[in-house]
């Protein structure tokens, strides 16, 4: 767990800030499928409120990726605080970006085709090049056995032309995804505008949205899982309002909800998204410890007095001196040890301090697995479903009423 601040700590903040302490009494939710998707058929179990773990996911940047000192060298600290995604006041949700539509509609189906057909995928791994070269491969042996037993007229060479032409498109594509990654960070000021006005808002406690600004205590975390046409599942974290009645969509009727994505991984992963995110919004708690971060934690007051009192046990500039002179084998390496530790923590079965706060609220919770990763092929006889145990009552809790709309 985190170590939490002091109150005198907390000077620099809105009175709405949040922390998992002082979560007041609110309306209770409205029922299940009444107001549309708020956590049924596809929906895993609802993630707890403010039992912190303290842990970060390893991936999508947020711990061991070097995209982020790569930006942050080309930028400078001025501009990196600006034009990247979270600081020290606020976590955005949306690119207003300063390009006209030909270019975006070029950017799409550039950045499409490039990175659906490159031999790299996400994270240095194989990309979806290997896979259509795989497919051209065994129709190239195919026809080669075809040929061998029952030789046709035409020359030989046309049989090599398809899997040859797949060959060279992916390896086209794999050195134009190379270039358009390193290059496009000097287009920053144009395309990467991220906006205040659709953020997780850290001094002010208040997710702001196109539909309205709301407290983040309002909003619950679930892991929701799809399945593809082979059965393969995916799970994505998503932040959604608990009262859509106030916030949902004019335009289509759905409620207000955020996705944050990670690369491929265990459940545990979106578990530790959530928890960073849950630290990052709790003005308690000195800001997350990752790269990102780093250049801003002098900037927030916890996260300053957290430091300056030796809590962080690291130096002031840790992140950028291991990426300086870091390579890609141990970055690799440090990735996969991390990760590790993310599937380790104990996510299962940790009070919610949400379910004093919130009438019924225990009503759209199920009994996980104390191991959260076999969610991944649960439920089965092999895996083992606990109950969350009853949080500690809040003092500062009960001194506040019970929110109204």
């Amino acid at each position: 767990m985190t170590d939490a601040a002091q109150p005198e700590e907390q000077q620099g903040y809105e009175d709405t800030a949040f922390t998992a302490e002082s979560i007041p009494r609110q309306a209770p939710p409205p029922p299940k499928g009444t107001l549309g998707k708020l956590g049924d058929a596809f929906d895993m179990a609802r993630l707890p409120w403010g039992s912190y773990v303290g842990v970060n996911p390893s991936e999508f940047e947020y711990e061991y990726s070097e995209a982020w000192y790569r930006n942050y060298r080309y930028m400078g600290e001025k501009d990196f605080h600006d034009y990247t995604m979270i600081n020290e006041a606020r976590w955005s949700q949306f690119v207003d970006e300063d390009v006209g539509l030909f270019y975006r509609f070029f950017r799409f189906w550039f950045v499409f085709w490039t990175h659906g057909l490159s031999y790299i995928g996400p994270g240095g791994g194989k990309g979806g090049g290997w896979f259509i070269s795989g497919i051209a491969f065994f129709v190239l042996l195919f026809v080669v056995v075809a040929e061998i037993f029952n030789p046709g007229d035409g020359p030989f060479y046309e049989v090599l032309t398809v899997p040859l032409s797949v060959f060279a498109v992916c390896g086209v594509a794999t050195i134009l995804k190379w270039l358009f990654e390193k290059y496009s960070i000097r287009f920053y000021k144009s395309n990467q505008n991220w906006s205040d006005d659709v953020a997780f808002c850290r001094r002010s406690g208040l997710v702001k949205s196109f539909q309205g600004n709301f407290p983040f205590y309002e909003f619950d975390a679930f892991i929701e899982m799809a399945a593809d046409m082979k059965g393969n599942q995916r799970h994505t974290l998503k932040v959604r309002h608990r009262y859509p009645q106030f916030s949902k969509d004019k335009r289509n009727g759905l409620p207000l909800e955020f996705t944050f994505p990670t690369d491929t991984g265990s459940i545990a992963e979106r578990y530790a998204m959530w928890d960073m995110l849950s630290r990052f919004m709790d003005v308690s708690q000195p800001l997350p410890d990752i790269p990102r971060l780093e250049p801003f934690r002098h900037l927030d007051p916890t996260t300053r007095a957290f430091d300056e009192a030796g809590k962080r046990g690291r130096p002031g500039t840790y992140w950028r001196d291991l990426y300086a002179k870091v390579d890609e084998d141990e970055l690799n390496r440090l990735r996969d040890e991390y990760h590790q530790k993310v599937n380790a923590a104990p996510w299962g079965s940790r009070p919610d301090r949400m379910a004093q706060s919130v009438p019924g609220f225990d009503d759209s919770y199920a009994a996980e697995p104390e191991d959260v990763n076999a969610y991944a092929h649960a439920p089965t006889r092999n895996v083992r479903f606990v109950e969350r145990p009853a949080a500690a009552s809040s003092d500062d809790a009960s001194d506040h009423h019970d929110t109204q709309r």
